[in-house]
């Protein structure tokens, strides 16, 4: 469903729009929505030092995480770079949503394409735009349908017509997979799923999203693709299981982790923006524990250390960040009942929160072994009584 909320009263105020936003406010506090495309703000780059209205407002509409929205950064990319002017445009900067940049191919030779805004993003949400979907170019059209002749089709290129393009790939997981999926967990998917070779952060963000839904839905060759979701409690611990086969795998093996969670925020406190942060610990191996601990050895996964301070966990280890993805590379014989442990902290204004609320968070995990056989039946046969597969509630065909 599409609303009209921009008018030409509207148009003579691109700094601000303020009316515009409240039209969608009162189209989104009377009904609940499941997916929000947003490719319309005001022609403002993003700074580090004050949170605008906008961004303040979709941050704590967001922040239960019962929505997905999809906010096109914009198209200053070409802007003067000196003054940041090409700088994400408002409210891509929500650390509760999912920015989409454009990119200039659907092919493998891809780059951003040059309209499309560039990060970074404030901090927390340093990591803007979140990820990059084909939006066409010059030399490669985004085709539409022609609003003046429907029978034809007419090429133009944007992030607003990346961004729908993002939230059609995202709906498309949840028509397949049913209500079972959450829109937090098809967020943490669509992160997860992107690729980029030259992790070029503040051009790329993440990476390009797949243009095909099957890259989403199925696990790729010699990998098992695992998705946790649910609820934190706050100052609490969540062990979660990275699975792997009984017995040990040959050669390097692969593994792929993307946090999502959503969060209350705090507009008046950039620097301490949002008001939730996890602490991710890595343990490859429980028959390698400390000498007289509890728990066994953690080693660097999201941190560069293990023994990390404040300052560096949100600079490193983006402590306070909403998504955190990552891959390290490790020999099969060093991995035996891998885990994650993660703790919820919460802060209010910067310091200790008196009565933090629980946030829903998702987790997808992938273990790509190329040299174990049959790797994902041999991860659900062994974890049979605590994962369960992802069923389809529909039929779709197989592309050969």
């Amino acid at each position: 469903m599409g609303y009209r909320v921009l008018d030409d009263v509207s148009a003579n105020d691109p700094d601000e729009l303020y009316d515009v936003l409240e039209r969608i406010r009162g189209v989104l506090e009377n009904t609940t929505y499941d997916f929000i495309s947003l490719s319309i703000g005001p022609d403002l780059p993003v700074e580090d030092t004050e949170v605008h209205g906008w961004t303040a407002f979709f941050d704590e509409h967001l922040s239960d995480g019962t929505t997905l929205a999809v906010i096109a950064v914009g198209n200053g990319g070409e802007n003067d770079h000196q003054t940041q002017q090409d700088r994400i445009q408002i409210p891509a900067d929500s650390v509760n949503a999912l920015s989409v940049g454009a990119s200039n191919s659907t092919g493998t030779n891809w780059q951003r394409a040059p309209y499309s805004s560039v990060g970074p993003g404030r901090s927390p949400g340093v990591v803007k735009p979140d990820v990059l979907a084909f939006g066409g170019c010059d030399s490669e059209h985004f085709w539409v349908v022609d609003p003046s002749n429907p029978a034809m089709a007419a090429a133009t290129m944007g992030t607003s017509f990346a961004t729908p393009a993002t939230l059609r790939l995202g709906i498309g997981v949840r028509t397949y997979f049913g209500q079972v999926i959450t829109p937090l967990a098809i967020k943490a998917l669509l992160v997860h799923c992107a690729e980029d070779d030259t992790a070029n952060r503040p051009e790329h963000g993440w990476g390009r999203i797949p243009a095909d839904l099957n890259d989403l839905i199925l696990c790729p060759n010699a990998t098992a693709r695992i998705l946790y979701q649910g609820d934190l409690a706050p100052k609490k611990y969540l062990r979660a299981r990275i699975p792997v086969p009984d017995e040990m795998m040959g050669g390097l093996v692969t593994i792929r982790a993307t946090f999502c969670y959503a969060t209350l925020t705090d507009p008046q406190d950039p620097g301490n923006y949002t008001r939730s942060g996890l602490d991710v610990v890595f343990r490859p191996h429980d028959g390698k524990p400390h000498p007289g601990a509890e728990h066994p050895t953690s080693s660097t996964f999201f941190r560069k250390s293990e023994f990390s301070v404040e300052q560096d966990l949100r600079r490193d280890a983006h402590k306070w960040e909403t998504t955190l993805h990552r891959e390290r590379r490790m020999r099969g014989n060093s991995l035996r009942n891998p885990v994650f442990d993660v703790h919820y902290t919460p802060r209010d204004g910067g310091g200790p929160s008196d009565a933090p609320p629980k946030i829903r968070y998702a987790l997808v995990v992938s273990v790509s072994a190329p040299r174990t056989s049959d790797l994902y039946n041999k991860i659900v046969r062994r974890y049979r009584t605590l994962i369960r597969p992802l069923q389809p509630v529909l039929t779709i065909p197989i592309r050969t």
